[in-house]
């Protein structure tokens, strides 16, 4: 694993965490100087909702993702909603993946637009994300595209896009984050696969996917080889270097022109059998 704050002097509003034969990966949804009716904050909720996950994993009870996810959206709604107007689209909220072995199979849970490449050895990785937030943020992303990085336009035009956003978010035609409502489980992306068919998988906060879908400095492969032969943190490296080099967005127009980068690598899957932390 490895992450990386967007800025040493503010919080990591990602977060990665794993078990035995399950990891999950976080990145908190929030926008600094816009008006929230929660008292916590978005690195709050994505520490309490990824433990309210890790927890459930532990348990290593049966259950599949989708519910493991409602119930610990619900667990967290919980913890403030005495507190907090949990309901309004201005709380926190987080994109999850999930990837999990159990005997033979792999599975994973993919909500909202982080990342997971699936690693089929010798053949083209499987690339599975969430691309409704793009699709909605698409229509409102013009004048933030078109004003420098840093500057009082861009500020100004990011806290309206975040704003126009938030009409969408758990909407149907919107998209669909981790926030209060345990029901907005069921509309991730899961799937399954042959633990036999995979020589590992990599999940990938946004900002760390970047060095593909936003900077174009490497296809898939690419990434995979790199992190097999320098490790996660040497994307993160890469994707900090780019983001240097831009700092106005001007090449790579963005929201944010540095982001939290987190990712977790899974790999050295027994043949046949999937890891389960056991000795039998």
């Amino acid at each position: 694993m490895a992450t990386s704050p967007a800025k040493p002097d503010q919080p990591n509003e990602d977060l990665t965490g794993a078990v035995p034969n399950a990891v999950v990966l976080l990145d908190g949804a929030g926008l600094s100087g816009t008006v929230s009716t929660c008292l916590h904050g978005v690195a709050w909720y994505t520490r309490r909702l990824g433990g309210a996950l890790l927890g459930h994993l532990t348990a290593d009870d049966g259950q599949d993702l989708t519910a493991i996810l409602g119930q610990a959206i619900a667990q967290v709604a919980d913890a403030h909603r005495d507190t907090c107007d949990i309901s309004d689209p201005s709380s926190p909220s987080a994109t999850v993946t999930i990837f999990r072995t159990d005997d033979d199979r792999a599975e994973y849970l993919v909500l909202a637009d982080s990342v997971l490449v699936l690693d089929h050895a010798g053949d083209v990785p499987e690339v599975v994300t969430d691309g409704r937030v793009d699709t909605v943020g698409s229509r409102y992303r013009a004048a933030m595209d078109a004003a420098p990085n840093g500057t009082v336009e861009h500020d100004r035009a990011l806290r309206e896009y975040i704003e126009a956003l938030r009409a969408h978010r758990n909407q149907p035609g919107g998209f669909w984050v981790a926030a209060d409502d345990p029901g907005v489980a069921a509309e991730a992306l899961t799937g399954s696969r042959p633990v036999s068919e995979l020589s590992g998988a990599v999940l990938l906060s946004d900002g760390a996917s970047r060095i593909v879908d936003q900077f174009a400095l490497a296809d898939w492969p690419a990434v995979l080889a790199l992190i097999a032969a320098e490790g996660p943190a040497e994307i993160i490296r890469r994707v900090r270097a780019a983001e240097a080099s831009d700092p106005h967005g001007r090449r790579w127009p963005r929201a944010k022109a540095y982001d939290d980068a987190t990712l977790a690598w899974c790999t050295r899957f027994p043949a046949g059998h999937a890891p389960t932390g056991r000795d039998d």
